[in-house]
């Protein structure tokens, strides 16, 4: 500390707001030293808040000092000064600066805090694990200062659209009952009940449908959740999602409202007009034209079928694909015969990631094909697929033959590679789009048993169970629905079952046995048996939200205190032991093997 006076007292302005209207006012600063400079005697420091940068001088003749201890700064001490506003002089106007005009001439300096040397500049490329270890740090930077502060305003923002809506903020439990489905729970020992475990809420699911139960009309939350599962991609073991359920309502009504909610937090949080009503298609529309249930709609590059085409060509490969029950399908790259033999060996390579046993490819030039299968095929079936394809001279077209499964997956990513490489996408382009008519169940080949699509609460279309429930389970349509942005799921959500015999009915879709049901959710049964509304709602992920408002590629820019890939806190060292007392008093014994 200085030995002068210490200054006392609240800072009577933030950093960014002086401006020329304020020159010759007395004022208290603090924050922190972004640079000091040494220009002759004179010291000029950027003191740096949140709001902004703001210059403040230390001269001799103003306080010797306060001169002597601007000597002693060095980058990120945390300092109060008070002094004067002055306007800067002539030539030292800075226009870049909302406070360019005006400086402090510093008249009393304390150091608060000193600081060690910083870890790294704001403007270095850091590698991300040195950023989440010192995250305290790295929380100074403007970008994650903007990128959480824009997150606060997004989270009003939706709770008061949904407010005005008569919507009830009800907080829902954190210690629950673990889940047969989906995701592994995170459990929680209980000490007072031994041998018993908590579980923390994937979703608010069970409990929101109850609120509907309880006559709540209209819920709304915004939540934490939480899912032990491999965090590939932009996953994160805890986070937090716009939880919102509906008595009485249909898909419609929750799609108009979650427009208008996408729409006003685009607006008003970045400027973007989102056009209305949201397009939507049908969940095997996406599958057929875009091998993916979250299609990226901002680029062409459509899956088309050349099954027919090609069931008798003399190519092996296409054949024998479409016999075994599988398909061929091929995707048109205008202006792509210009990608060299390296990009399609790499792209080849890519989609064996997916599945494929490999990709053939054919550059349509004016000479005809160029490509390896060319010879495999009659004048008349080449004729017959450049038509189905539309391929144009100039034009690259790859295919994959395999099952229906392995083919979605693979052209369906190999449609954003190919997006990637060819600069299709641009950073400020939002194409929403609502996906509806999941199928209810899927086949888990592993446990040989079907599962939810989405979650064993949502309501089946009655005429799809009626026509196919004993003969043909995986033709039953859900009354399910999600939202996507560029080829990602921001949320999904569904009509719910509200009858305690129709959730009976696919609790043994499921594999359930009554007593199993009974065990695991006979609380929801009896409750359905009560009067229960017909409902329906929403999650929709907030942090996935956010990476779109601030443009950012990963989820960890949006969360203040984000875990890796490997679920680790670096900073606070967790996952971490505790000790034999702990787990002593909660029954608990660890195997060491």
């Amino acid at each position: 500390m200085t030995e002068h006076a210490k200054i006392t007292g609240l800072r009577s302005h933030r950093c960014g707001e002086l401006r020329a209207g304020h020159i010759g006012s007395e004022v208290v600063m603090m924050g922190w030293v972004a640079t000091r400079r040494d220009h002759g005697g004179v010291i000029f420091v950027d003191l740096r808040d949140h709001t902004g940068l703001l210059q403040v001088v230390f001269k001799p003749e103003v306080n010797a000092q306060a001169h002597r201890a601007g000597d002693a700064l060095r980058n990120e001490y945390v300092i109060a000064v008070a002094g004067k506003v002055a306007h800067r002089e002539e030539g030292n106007v800075n226009p870049k600066l909302d406070t360019g005009e005006v400086e402090i001439l510093v008249e009393r300096m304390d150091i608060l805090n000193p600081s060690r040397p910083p870890l790294y500049g704001w403007d270095e490329d850091v590698d991300e694990r040195l950023r989440m270890k010192h995250r305290y740090f790295d929380l100074r930077r403007e970008t994650m200062q903007h990128n959480l502060r824009l997150r606060s305003r997004a989270a009003n923002l939706v709770r008061n659209y949904l407010l005005e809506r008569d919507f009830v903020d009800i907080e829902t439990p954190v210690l629950t009952r673990a889940t047969p489905e989906g995701a592994r729970d995170y459990l929680v020992p209980s000490r007072i009940n031994p041998g018993s475990f908590y579980a923390l809420p994937q979703s608010p699911q069970i409990f929101k449908q109850l609120l509907m139960v309880g006559g709540f009309d209209r819920y709304f939350q915004v939540v934490k959740c939480f899912r032990d599962e491999d965090l590939r991609g932009n996953r994160q073991p805890e986070f937090t999602q716009i939880d919102l359920e509906m008595a009485f309502t249909q898909p419609e009504e929750v799609f108009a409202l979650v427009d208008g909610l996408m729409a006003r937090l685009f607006s008003e949080c970045i400027g973007v007009e989102v056009p209305l009503p949201i397009p939507r298609i049908t969940y095997s529309q996406a599958m057929e034209e875009y091998g993916s249930d979250a299609p990226d709609l901002r680029f062409g590059l459509k899956l088309v079928d050349l099954s027919e085409i090609v069931r008798g060509a003399g190519f092996k490969v296409f054949a024998d694909a479409v016999a075994a029950g599988g398909q061929v399908k091929g995707i048109r790259v205008p202006g792509g015969g210009a990608l060299s033999r390296k990009d399609l060996d790499d792209l080849t390579e890519f989609v064996t990631v997916f599945g494929a046993k490999g990709m053939a490819w054919v550059k349509r030039q004016n000479h005809g094909w160029q490509s390896p299968i060319a010879k495999f095929f009659s004048d008349a079936e080449r004729e017959a697929m450049e038509a189905r394809l539309e391929l144009a001279e100039g034009d690259l077209a790859v295919f994959c033959a395999d099952s229906h499964k392995v083919v979605a997956a693979a052209l369906g990513n190999l449609r954003g590679e190919l997006a990637r490489r060819l600069n299709l996408t641009k950073q400020d382009e939002f194409e929403f789009v609502w996906v509806t008519d999941f199928p209810l169940l899927e086949y888990d080949e592993q446990a040989k048993r079907h599962t939810a699509k989405h979650h064993p609460f949502t309501s089946p279309v009655l005429a799809d169970l009626e026509a196919h429930g004993d003969s043909d389970p995986l033709a039953i349509r859900a009354r399910a629905y999600d939202i996507t942005l560029n080829g990602v799921e921001l949320g999904g959500g569904s009509i719910r079952i509200h009858q305690a015999e129709l959730q009976k009915r696919v609790f043994d879709l499921l594999g359930l046995s009554e007593q199993e049901a009974q065990n695991k959710f006979g609380f929801l049964l009896e409750a359905f048996t009560h009067g229960a509304p017909p409902h329906g709602g929403i999650a929709l992920g907030f942090d996935r939200i956010m990476m779109f408002l601030v443009g950012t590629q990963s989820i960890r820019d949006v969360i203040a205190f984000p875990k890796t890939q490997r679920a680790a806190d670096l900073m606070m060292e967790a996952p971490a032991g505790v000790d034999e007392q702990q787990l002593r008093e909660l029954g608990i014994r660890l195997r060491r093997d």
